[in-house]
């Protein structure tokens, strides 16, 4: 497998240029956040990752977490690796600096993520559900709570997880069948017995932090049924005592772990708590109130996930990189020189590459943006908090399908070397796969954008956004005129469209939408480097910048049409004709 190099000079652009890192560093709240510890943090991180995770990459694929007698087992090294990422300090980038966090722009820690994610997106998976149940605790725990658990959770030494998913409740997290009963009396009197099952728990078992936090949606007696009757529990793996010392195990245990396409070095439980009838777990915020609570951790896990599509086709366009600059195959077609040459000499080499290249830093772009955005709705900028909100269904959506189509053009360069499994390049794809999947599947993000989020401010937030872009590419006919058709569609989906009209062209839209915004970043990102900034992308950046905006804003704008088809066709067949 071709080791990891941290794109860092493209990674310092868009921290600079999309997300803006040096107007928040003017904020009392990140005035820390200065050139010299940016750099310093990207350049770190990025260092640390090349050297801990990538090399357990390829053995975590192979090797896989095991299940033996409940417990998980990792390949040799994760334990150390896991150890040398909490001593650093990586895990408390924009934590809280109450709880023992360094309380930098989440915009930093969306580029720890980044670069631990591209050296090893499964062992990844681990720090980023915590990141997840820090927010969540932080925004809806109680003071109590948050002080057991943040600062060891904020330091990495214990790890947190979501548990939405059931057997009989997949996406429809209204369905869920576990309970939790009041416990009226004795030493847990105040809490909750917790009962049910959970699947698809990412690192829900494992051994490398001294404790697990979970977070766990359950129904109390006499709940409205559906989402309107859901709770959220903190439930630890190891009870606390008061002194915060680890008590005795929890009636909680992974009962199985998946064997999956991808991502094998990561542990995807079914976890079963309460067999005994004493898993005992916490109420966290208000009664019925757990799937807004639980929202909170679902959005940044979103974002984190999109951010994986960035991870991904990093690794993959690296990889595919590597192999056209060996690989000697055919001479160049016309030469009068029939010597063979390396494959990235070909026309159609050089196409795929360099459209992984710009849908790569594309994604990356539009991901540094977002989190730009949520920084400054943390500050209280309720306009850019709105429009951050706006972005994260399509960062999630096409951020996600772009790292499966980059990976799988990385297959495409390797030829029948990318089929079989000895370059690494197989990984890449089936690692990529689950993330279209996994946090609301994309269907579901461009749902929510064509619903909730076109309904923030009367539709005015989202239109808002194309309008800018329309303004502030005037110059690039293309991008323009890709923002005026969202802007048509929007209004036709918001003012015209039936419900079902909008969800069957709300997956092209969202491509559009998510392609638009990103050709937008792209763009500033080559103003940039034509003003001085980043030299050492002076040759490089201009070239993505040109072929993003050429031919991938394009591609976008072609599909108008089935954005606005409606939904009568999709249904002219029954269900019954349609299945046989």
């Amino acid at each position: 497998m071709t080791p990891f190099t941290p794109p860092t000079a493209d990674q310092l652009l868009a921290i600079r240029v999309n997300a803006g890192i040096e107007e928040l560093a003017t904020t009392e709240r990140f005035v820390h956040a200065e050139g010299d510890l940016v750099e310093a943090i990207v350049e770190g991180v990025g260092q640390f990752a090349a050297g801990e995770f990538a090399p357990l990459n390829r053995k975590g694929d192979l090797e896989g977490a095991r299940l033996e007698n409940g417990r998980v087992r990792l390949p040799e090294g994760f334990e150390a690796a896991y150890q040398a990422y909490v001593e650093q300090g990586w895990n408390a980038i924009a934590s809280p600096i109450a709880h023992g966090g360094q309380g930098l722009p989440f915009t930093l820690a969306c580029n720890v993520l980044e670069n631990l994610g591209a050296a090893n997106m499964a062992f990844t998976l681990l720090p980023m559900l915590s990141v997840g149940a820090i927010e969540a605790l932080e925004h809806h725990g109680s003071p109590a709570q948050q002080a057991m658990y943040l600062p060891k959770l904020v330091s990495g030494e214990w790890s947190g997880t979501m548990n939405l998913t059931e057997p009989a409740a997949g996406s429809d997290v209204g369905a869920l069948r576990s309970t939790a009963e009041p416990i009226e009396s004795g030493e847990h009197a105040g809490k909750y017995r917790i009962t049910g099952q959970k699947i698809y728990i990412t690192w829900g078992e494992h051994d490398l932090a001294s404790n697990i936090v979970h977070l766990v949606l359950a129904r109390l007696p006499g709940a409205p049924e559906g989402s309107r009757g859901i709770s959220l529990f903190v439930v630890p793996k190891y009870h606390v005592n008061a002194d915060g010392s680890l008590g005795p195990h929890n009636d909680l245990r992974c009962v199985s772990i998946e064997h999956k396409l991808g991502i094998n070095a990561s542990p995807t439980c079914v976890m079963s708590y309460g067999d005994n009838g004493e898993c005992i777990g916490e109420l966290v915020g208000a009664e019925n109130k757990g799937l807004a609570a639980m929202f909170t951790m679902m959005n940044n896990a979103r974002i984190n996930v999109g951010n994986q599509g960035v991870q991904i086709g990093e690794r993959a366009t690296q990889a595919a990189l590597a192999y056209a600059r060996d690989r000697v195959q055919s001479a160049r077609a016309g030469s009068p020189n029939k010597t063979p040459v390396a494959i990235i000499e070909h026309p159609d080499v050089r196409r795929m590459i360099l459209r992984m290249k710009a849908l790569t830093e594309g994604a990356r772009a539009l991901l540094y943006y977002c989190a730009g955005q949520v920084d400054r709705g943390n500050l209280g900028d309720v306009a850019a908090g709105m429009r951050g909100e706006i972005i994260v269904p399509m960062l999630k959506a096409w951020g996600t399908d772009i790292g499966v189509e980059v990976a799988g053009l990385g297959i495409q360069i390797h030829g029948g070397m990318g089929f079989v499994e000895e370059t690494g390049a197989a990984q890449h794809w089936r690692d990529s796969r689950i993330a279209p999947i996994y946090e609301g599947t994309n269907g579901i993000q461009a749902a929510d954008l064509v619903t909730r989020k076109l309904g923030l401010d009367g539709g005015a937030a989202l239109i808002a956004l194309f309008e800018t872009i329309a303004r502030e590419a005037a110059g690039e006919a293309a991008l323009a005129g890709l923002a005026r058709d969202c802007i048509a569609i929007a209004c036709w989906m918001k003012d015209e469209a039936s419900l079902d009209d909008r969800l069957a062209g709300s997956v092209p839209f969202c491509t559009m939408a998510a392609v638009c915004v990103a050709g937008w970043q792209l763009m500033k990102q080559g103003e940039a480097v034509a003003a001085g900034a980043a030299p050492a992308l002076a040759e490089t950046k201009p070239v993505t910048v040109r072929f993003f905006l050429d031919r991938i804003v394009p591609e976008a704008a072609g599909l108008k049409a089935g954005a606005v088809a409606g939904a009568d066709l999709l249904y002219a067949l029954p269900a019954a004709v349609l299945v046989g």
